[in-house]
């Protein structure tokens, strides 16, 4: 089964086995749209903007094979308590946001890390599932002075330590401390190539799609490597319908287990 995506001029066919959804889960205003910038451009931006909930597509070409990563980056106010628990229902990796200088965010993160194994092990009972849940604890903001600082250390190393499927770590989205070590450790955990990492592969514009697939993959003035990565800037989040319907074969075992619907523009 393959999983189709289309953007401008390019048509990348990924099998679905190899399709994972990220989603980024914590309180407002404690960086998780500036860790998914880092991880998506690089970049970090200054001006504050409050996210509804933005969804967006990373694809890539891993020695020969294609991969595709949809990262939800969700709101820190939650106004659907549905809606969220959609999200972690048809998360596959998870990354939990908390600053290190606001007591309620690091509480708001132990909150959402108990709703997600609650939530997951639920339905791993109805579909028999046996796969790890890989999880990612980030303190942000540690290029603050320590007089700011409201959580320790050890009290988010606590949080991960009787799971091997989930890590700490202390980033800083502004001074890009940490963040790609922590993408690296996350995909290790999720069994993904580490080349999904951000500084392990080149970035590719959405211009070369059209022989990204290729295993043959050349371009001018770009070195040979194993690894390529593109931004679809066309991506649209899965209609809520199709998320539910994907949801409904796993608990029913209808069809293959990791298969999803087709993407749908809402």
């Amino acid at each position: 089964m393959m999983k189709t995506m289309s953007g401008g001029n390019c048509n990348l066919n990924v099998p679905a086995k190899n399709s994972y959804r990220m989603v980024v889960l914590g309180a407002s205003r404690v960086g998780k749209s500036s860790i998914v910038s880092r991880f998506l451009n690089g970049r970090f931006e200054d001006q504050y903007t409050p996210t509804i909930e933005d969804f967006h597509r990373k694809v890539y070409n891993i020695r020969g094979d294609m991969y595709q990563l949809d990262i939800l980056d969700t709101s820190g106010n939650h106004p659907f308590p549905a809606m969220r628990r959609l999200s972690i229902l048809t998360g596959d990796v998870f990354i939990l946001v908390f600053s290190l200088d606001n007591r309620e965010s690091f509480d708001e993160v132990k909150r959402l890390q108990k709703q997600i194994l609650e939530v997951k092990s639920c339905l791993k009972n109805k579909t028999k599932e046996s796969a790890d849940l890989p999880m990612v604890i980030c303190g942000n903001k540690n290029d603050h002075s320590e007089i700011f600082r409201k959580v320790r250390t050890d009290e988010g190393e606590n949080l991960v330590s009787s799971d091997e499927n989930c890590a700490y770590f202390e980033v800083s989205a502004k001074k890009n401390t940490n963040v790609d070590e922590m993408f690296y450790v996350l995909f290790s955990m999720a069994k993904l190539p580490h080349e999904m990492s951000p500084s392990l592969h080149r970035k590719i514009s959405i211009q070369y799609g059209d022989t990204f697939q290729q295993k043959s993959f050349r371009m001018r003035r770009v070195k040979d490597m194993d690894a390529y990565g593109m931004i679809s800037p066309f991506a649209r989040r899965p209609s809520v319908n199709s998320d539910l319907k994907y949801i409904k074969s796993k608990v029913l075992r209808e069809g293959q287990s990791r298969e999803r619907e087709k993407c749908t523009v809402q």
